[in-house]
């Protein structure tokens, strides 16, 4: 009889861990994650902000969403509009940007999936992608509570037969709860290294040609950059416009993941290194991202764009941008952004001198830089700080981070690929803004390419 038991709860347990495998299926999109907030960081209306969408528990429910502001403004209305791709239903609302304490509108969704988000603040327009998930729960959890409340009917049933005195049908009842007592414990055990559910409303699995170049990684994007005007006069704005296009289909790209909080990141530097440009665009339609912006001078201008294609790896293009118009007195031109302010910088700087160890790094070895900060430095894009690096030709450009949590000092490690000159710029978020502070560094040969 107590073989038998022994044998059923074996039996038992194999069973469940083949139902718990089995029923735990990989989540197949990029950054599914049910529950969590999705933080989009956007450059419009001449503000840098971060429109934060809060993870929904249920449907139907609210959707709260608020707009959180990197520099002061004027409690910048934010207009919002949330449509359902699937039924077409829309909601609309209102937030006000805000560094502190921003105001989350509320706003009701009634199904789970595709859903676009209109955000309108001043005369600009972005429309953001996104999906409401809900989480609907793991086999393991049916598992752990169906293993104990079986556990306490069995237990409870053989305690009442044994009173009876049926002691044979009292020991398989108490053999039942211990086995339901090992299922819930061992899943408790081992769900952790389980593959998560794919969540209510997540994208549908992908095809078995979607899934082969899900699997290569699928090409990178084409990018074609223009202006509007085409050709902008120094001091007055215009709009860069990047057209992203695949370059095996002809089609465009509308499959840009949130990278470092935002669709893409753009970085507009002068020649000389004195204007400098850490931007957000906006995506205005499918496969086309849009920023406001405003050059000083006229002149060549570098646009670097980084971006990321969902299922496949980042990178990086980069464009040439002409501004016309009458250059400035030659007395307020400086070739040194180690020694100038660059437009657009924030504070900056002022006061902080970053510290490069050793202090001609060499080439294709780690270098340090150091940074002190003030008080107050929150996280910005995910990251306490940002370094940008480009070659002085604009040849080469990079993007690192500072990993650590925000304190009193910023710190980077950082390669430099040649010998060289190179400009940088350090960035970090306070309450008051974004504080960039530009310098210049010079990188010697290492001694096995001299």
């Amino acid at each position: 009889m107590i073989r038998r038991l022994r044998a059923a709860a074996i039996l038992v347990l194999c069973l469940v861990a083949v139902l718990v495998v089995g029923a735990a299926v990989p989540a197949a999109a990029h950054n599914v994650t049910a529950g969590a907030d999705l933080r989009i960081a956007q450059t419009i209306a001449g503000a840098e902000v971060t429109v934060v969408i809060k993870g929904t528990p249920r449907v139907p429910g609210p959707l709260r969403i608020g707009v959180v502001a990197y520099q002061p403004v004027a409690a910048l209305p934010v207009g919002l509009e949330v449509r359902s791709v699937e039924d077409g239903r829309t909601v609309t609302g209102t937030a006000r940007a805000a560094a502190r304490d921003p105001q989350y509108a509320r706003l009701q969704v009634d199904r789970t999936g595709p859903y676009e988000l209109r955000l309108s603040a001043g005369n600009e327009v972005a429309v953001i992608p996104f999906r409401v998930l809900v989480d609907r729960g793991s086999a393991g959890d049916f598992l752990i509570y169906g293993g104990l409340f079986v556990a306490g009917l069995l237990l409870a049933g053989g305690l009442l037969t044994g009173a009876l005195a049926r002691r044979g049908a009292a020991m398989l009842l108490a053999a039942g709860a211990a086995a339901g007592v090992t299922v819930a414990v061992m899943v408790i055990v081992f769900e952790p290294w389980m593959p998560p559910p794919v969540p209510d409303g997540a994208a549908p699995e992908a095809s078995s040609s979607e899934a082969g170049v899900a699997a290569g990684g699928r090409p990178y994007a084409q990018a074609r950059v223009a202006t509007v005007p085409a050709r902008p006069e120094a001091g007055e704005e215009f709009t860069l416009r990047i057209d992203l296009v695949d370059g095996s289909t002809g089609r465009p790209v509308d499959d840009l993941a949130v990278h470092h909080e935002a669709l893409a990141h753009v970085v507009v530097t002068s020649e000389d290194g004195r204007y400098f440009r850490h931007l957000h665009p906006l995506r205005t339609a499918p496969g086309r991202l849009e920023v406001r912006m405003r050059a000083d001078r006229p002149g060549r201008y570098l646009a670097h764009t980084e971006l990321e294609r969902e299922n496949s790896g980042g990178q990086l293009t980069s464009a040439t941008v002409t501004v016309g118009g009458e250059a400035p007195a030659p007395e307020t031109q400086s070739s040194d952004p180690a020694t100038s302010d660059p437009a657009g910088a924030g504070a900056g700087g002022v006061g902080a001198v970053p510290r490069v160890r050793p202090g001609t790094p060499v080439a294709g070895r780690p270098a340090t830089i150091e940074l002190d900060t003030p008080a107050g430095v929150r996280s910005w894009l995910g990251m306490a700080g940002h370094l940008l690096i480009r070659s002085q030709d604009g040849a080469f450009s990079g993007h690192v981070h500072e990993m650590g949590t925000p304190g009193s000092r910023l710190r980077f490690t950082f390669s430099f690929p040649q010998a060289g000159r190179y400009l940088a710029w350090a960035q970090y978020a306070t309450g008051e803004g974004v504080v960039t502070v530009p310098f210049a560094v010079d990188v010697t040969a290492s001694e096995a390419t001299r």
